[in-house]
């Protein structure tokens, strides 16, 4: 069985689960404590972030989106793979996220909060315009971009509800909700206890 390190609430460990969980991927789930990673995940991926995915083939594939597409290939029952915005996604992990962790920790980047909430509201209007006529990024359905994007949206609209609420953003509002709310969602947000050396598998989903 494959092994998956994760974070619950790592948006690229998010879109990771969204992916395996739709494919029927069955995964055994090592949840991480960041501030204390296991040594046999460090050792799979040195780099020390997540996900991790290990195959069992003795590869290691520790990119999000190169997980989420492993999966999809394995077993694509909602066609994702046709809404793989390869630009769209790339724009959402450069320039939205650039400015979701300068909003979000700005102390830590040294940056103005205000400045990047604007410029990253700004580009949520971009998507607002894609999704006019539409209920989601690449059509009627849900794809691969809608899943590997909408973690970084929710983590932005969290870091104020009240005033991301109140933006003229009613399609982004509308998109985020009903995805929030999908039982894939939910099997995606298990809360499991964090992975020990010795414990015993815990197959998910």
């Amino acid at each position: 069985m494959p092994i998956l390190y994760s974070f619950r609430r790592c948006p690229y460990a998010m879109r990771a689960r969204l992916a395996l969980a739709i494919s029927g991927t069955s995964v055994e789930l090592r949840e991480i404590v960041l501030r204390a990673k296991p040594a046999e995940m460090l050792m799979a991926s040195p780099k020390g972030t997540v996900p991790v995915l290990l195959p069992g083939d003795g590869s290691v594939i520790d990119q999000s989106l190169d997980i989420m597409r492993w999966a999809l290939r394995r077993n694509d029952p909602e066609a994702w793979r046709a809404g793989d915005d390869a630009a769209l996604i790339a724009d959402c992990d450069d320039r939205f996220k650039h400015h979701l962790d300068r909003y979000k920790y700005p102390d830590r980047h040294g940056a103005d909060p205000l400045e990047h909430r604007a410029a990253a509201c700004d580009w949520l209007t971009g998507l607002e315009h894609r999704l006019a006529g539409r209920e989601n990024l690449c059509g009627a359905t849900r794809t691969l971009a809608d899943m590997a994007i909408m973690p970084f949206v929710r983590q932005f609209g969290a870091v104020d509800p009240g005033w991301f609420a109140a933006q003229p953003l009613a399609a982004v509002h509308a998109w985020l909700d009903r995805h929030l709310a999908s039982a894939l969602f939910a099997t995606a947000m298990l809360r499991v206890a964090p992975w020990q050396t010795g414990d015993p598998v815990l197959r998910w989903p």
